[in-house]
């Protein structure tokens, strides 16, 4: 039985990962290329944010500028033969959703009168295919191409100028690769993914009138992840994840100080869960996140530094089916923004929700 805990257990779903480094909303795991069979999944999850800062002391409040979001994924994975098999993925790796039209009406992200307030919002789609092959050693690699689009809608008022931005859709493709090493006896499984980054042109309108185009590169990342039996019904599971954050900006030719949106440096994501299999029908499992903080300032447009994450989840499994659930509560980490709005956030937290269901065919 120890050996159906394989995939069963690991229900940190994509749905739940919140407020992650940069503008992250997947860890982009390739854990679907490791299901029994032919599988078909799909998953879907809301998050919501409470992020609230301030400035003069506390004197004028942002507000929760934060909005709630939701998730979707979809995974499919065939045997093609003994050996070879075919994973698609579907996902929305990048998001963002600020709004500070609660904030209190001195606030400096709002212009004169108020009638302008700072907004933005980060779109994406991703579709991923992947080929494995497994060799009889235990050993097998995997590699494709993932293809991701991104849209975004800014609008910015800082009390010393306003500007909007408006995006049509840029795309590109990247690749993966990666190697895998696994002993199906204890549910050992050791897999190691390169994710690289990813070039596109998106055409900009600037303000209403300036007609643009802004290139962007999405970041290349490092995935660890390892899993293992360590008692009848029991599986450790655990990952490490890099991001190269720190050279992603996005620079629109019009804007007035650019870059509208970078970060300082890398993320660096861990995870570690245990999951025990109640009996034949059902399973649970819990597990713990950490990204580390900066300790650097924060931009407005997301003002948090760092999380820890607590994430439980159950799933019931009978005749070829699956359905997990799963509910995550991440503390965001208190963080000043940089000048010269300087505002202090603290105290702040996501709460998400996620379902997943899959068919074995």
């Amino acid at each position: 039985m120890i050996k159906k805990l394989t995939g069963a257990l690991s229900l940190t779903l994509m749905a739940t990962t919140a407020m992650a480094g940069g503008v992250e909303r997947s860890n982009q795991s390739v854990s679907a290329i490791f299901a029994d069979g032919n599988n078909i999944t799909f998953s879907f999850g809301v998050v919501q944010p409470t992020v609230t800062g301030s400035v003069g002391g506390g004197a004028v409040s942002s507000g929760d500028m934060a909005p709630d979001y939701s998730q979707f994924s979809m995974s499919a994975k065939m045997d093609l033969s003994e050996n070879v098999s075919f994973t698609l993925i579907n996902d929305q790796p990048y998001g963002a959703n600020v709004d500070y039209s609660g904030s209190g009406a001195a606030y400096p992200l709002r212009n004169a009168g108020a009638s302008t307030v700072t907004n933005a919002t980060v779109d994406s789609n991703s579709i991923t295919g992947i080929l494995r092959y497994s060799l009889d050693s235990g050993v097998s690699v995997y590699g494709g191409l993932r293809y991701t689009s991104i849209d975004t809608q800014a609008t910015v008022a800082n009390g010393l100028f306003s500007y909007v931005l408006n995006s049509a859709e840029g795309n590109g493709t990247g690749y993966l690769a990666g190697v895998a090493y696994e002993i199906p006896e204890i549910a050992l499984r050791v897999a190691l993914t390169y994710n690289s980054s990813i070039d596109m042109t998106m055409t900009t309108l600037e303000a209403g009138v300036v007609n643009g185009s802004t290139n962007i590169s999405t970041p290349q990342s490092l995935h660890l992840e390892a899993q293992s039996g360590i008692a009848e019904d029991t599986l450790l599971f655990g990952s490490v994840r890099w991001v190269d954050w720190s050279s992603f900006s996005f620079s629109p030719p019009n804007y007035p100080v650019n870059p509208l949106l970078s970060y300082s440096r890398d993320s660096y994501t861990y995870t570690l869960g245990v999951g025990r299999r109640i009996n034949d029908e059902w399973s649970a499992s819990a597990t713990v996140s950490h990204e580390s903080a900066s300790g650097q300032p924060a931009t407005d447009l997301a003002p948090t530094d760092g999380r820890t994450g607590l994430t439980l989840g159950v799933r019931y499994e009978q005749d070829g089916y699956t359905i997990s659930g799963g509910v995550n509560y991440t503390w965001l980490g208190d963080t000043t923004t940089a000048a010269p709005i300087g505002a202090s956030f603290a105290d702040n937290h996501v709460l998400g929700a996620g379902i997943s269901v899959g068919v074995n065919f």
